[in-house]
């Protein structure tokens, strides 16, 4: 697939048929995301599969707002960094987060970005337990990684509405 029809292909999906992503194009997936450019080569991203139907639904209780579709989705990929190894590990995460979706575009899946860091449990209560530190409740993150975010993964159940018109004369600009 050439690079532009991969980008016009890639759509956040939130609805997955159940079909499993194996455990083979995880991986290829996951490999191809940590080629992502990392500042100066610290390589600070780190990926955790997740395909466990119950701790999938556990994961889309981590936020009462915006990551309940994950426990329809067959697998997940949660992007963490080490802050220890680079005071850029959030940058790190998510240019690994974006390869993530476009490898998982060209091995036939769908994706949704569902957000982690910073966000709590309860939209409302600033006082609720932050998403990532319930998430640690049941996951193995390693010691001293955080979590940028989760990505959903499987097959969708739906073709996606076209791109909107294309808008660059209105974000792009020269000097």
């Amino acid at each position: 697939m050439e690079f532009k029809d991969l980008i016009n292909k890639r759509r956040s999906t939130r609805r997955f048929i159940d079909k499993a992503v194996d455990r083979d194009t995880l991986r290829q997936i996951m490999e191809q995301a940590l080629t992502a450019p990392s500042a100066k080569n610290t390589r600070s991203t780190r990926l955790l599969a997740v395909t466990d139907r119950t701790q999938l639904e556990c994961m889309a209780q981590m936020r009462d707002f915006g990551a309940a579709f994950l426990s329809g989705a067959t697998a997940a990929v949660v992007v963490m960094g080490d802050s220890r190894v680079s005071p850029l590990w959030l940058d790190n995460a998510a240019i690994t987060a974006t390869i993530l979706q476009l490898a998982a575009v060209d091995a036939g899946l769908a994706s949704c970005w569902v957000h982690v860091n910073g966000y709590r449990r309860l939209k409302d209560d600033a006082s609720s337990q932050l998403a990532s530190d319930y998430l640690k409740e049941f996951l193995p993150i390693p010691a001293g990684y955080d979590i940028l975010c989760v990505m959903a993964l499987g097959y969708a159940d739906y073709t996606p509405k076209p791109l909107p018109e294309y808008e660059g004369d209105e974000r792009i600009l020269f000097a």
